[in-house]
């Protein structure tokens, strides 16, 4: 294998940063192909989870038809999004990543948008050596700048297709389903499980996996229904797009962080582009500060309807039950760094008061109005509930002018 440097003169350093322009070329604010290929590794952990098994392909395609059948019954909503039936697709860890991120990808580019548009504002960075430093010295410090800055729109781009392709593969690790998180995806009545992490739950909490498959199918077909209605799906929409596109990074951001890359040192690039902190840090802005009560509570609602749902029909139909119930509340508390992670970014960050607030709601609009009031919800372009109706529900029956308040 040849050396990657010149034999004789030229500049090694020079070189080496002509490969990295290479590597991290890209057209957009986020390197996509880098993302995909990451988030892919990542979820499989370096390994081939290869296909998902017959049998419990077949298994998960009878029993979503179930849960349509239910769903439907209870919430009187349609289900499906196209008019088409609702299916299934048992998916890898790596095709959940994939699906996710494509899926995603508006919401991630005005992320990645935002982040690198504050970026470029800020002022360059400074050359390393300071007044004092000799001419010799400056004369280094001054050509590593100016190798370095024609990289920065692909080193930025690399460095948010790396961090976005770490955090879905690592979410791909424990999500059941394609509404983990409950994010509107594009118009198709095809609902993604990842069925390892299926049967790796029940397994692990001692549970029927068909117990588990059942009540997975239940939340994905009532998640789906709701986050079809018009009126949910544009506003979700609105307020993760002004969102994701608030953030308000310093000026020292990755151009400053890159000051700190020592060219003889391949390890200290590999610092900076691996810490989820370096870039991000403590950037929310006061748009997004005043956004997130809105978003919290719509959220909070669309979980309490769904819980509700779910549990209605599940006392029904699932055997295990509670002891589902009490393991699904504790795997919601204990989510991993990469689900955090995304939550924070996206402005969906889901914590057991979040549930438990939006389970008050949804539990008081039944004791006034009856189960009936609930279908309003969805079916009323001016009906979503404001942040201090989510907290007295007779307010929100007061506005939309149903018996009950």
């Amino acid at each position: 294998m040849s050396s990657p440097f010149p034999a004789e003169g030229g500049n090694p350093f020079e070189l080496l940063f002509s490969q990295l322009g290479q590597m991290f070329r890209s057209s957009g604010p986020v390197n996509w192909d880098l993302a995909r290929q990451f988030s892919q590794w990542s979820a499989a952990e370096g390994t081939d989870l290869g296909n998902v098994e017959p049998l419990e392909r077949i298994r998960l395609e009878e029993l979503v038809k179930v849960a349509d059948l239910h769903v439907a019954d209870v919430t009187g909503l349609p289900t499906s999004s196209t008019g088409r039936v609702v299916t299934v697709r048992p998916v890898t860890r790596a095709d959940w990543a994939v699906q996710t991120l494509e899926a995603w990808k508006p919401l991630l580019g005005a992320l990645a948008g935002s982040l690198n548009q504050a970026a470029a504002e800020g002022s360059a960075p400074q050359a390393p050596g300071g007044p004092g430093a000799g001419a010799d010295e400056e004369d280094l410090a001054g050509g590593l700048e100016g190798m370095l800055r024609p990289l920065m729109p692909g080193l930025q781009a690399a460095f948010l297709g790396l961090q976005f392709g770490s955090m879905l593969g690592s979410m791909a690790q424990r999500a059941l389903g394609q509404y983990d998180l409950p994010i509107p995806r594009p118009p198709g009545d095809e609902l993604l499980v990842v069925a390892q992490n299926v049967t790796a739950f029940a397994a692990d909490w001692s549970l029927s996996a068909d117990d588990v498959r059942l009540w997975v199918c239940l939340s994905e077909v009532t998640h789906h229904a709701v986050l079809a209605r018009p009126s949910v799906r544009s506003r979700l929409e609105e307020l993760l797009t002004a969102y994701v596109s608030g953030f308000d990074p310093s000026a020292a951001s990755l151009e400053d962080r890159l000051a700190d890359v020592d060219p003889s040192d391949p390890s200290s690039l590999e610092r900076v582009l691996g810490d989820p902190a370096a870039l991000l840090g403590e950037i929310q802005s006061d748009e997004q500060r005043r956004l997130l009560p809105q978003l919290a509570s719509l959220l909070a609602v669309i979980e309490g309807y769904v819980d509700h749902v779910v549990d209605e029909v599940g006392r029904r139909l699932i055997g295990s039950h509670g002891p589902l119930t009490e393991a699904l509340r504790r795997r919601r508390v204990e989510r991993g760094q990469g689900e955090r992670m995304v939550e924070r970014l996206l402005g969906v960050e889901l914590r057991q008061e979040q549930y438990d607030r939006g389970t008050s709601f949804i539990r008081g609009v039944v004791e006034r109005a009856g189960r009936e009031a609930l279908s309003q919800l969805w079916t009323l372009p001016h009906a979503l509930p404001t942040p201090s109706e989510v907290e007295a529900p007779g307010l929100w029956l007061e506005r939309i002018s149903l018996p009950g308040n």
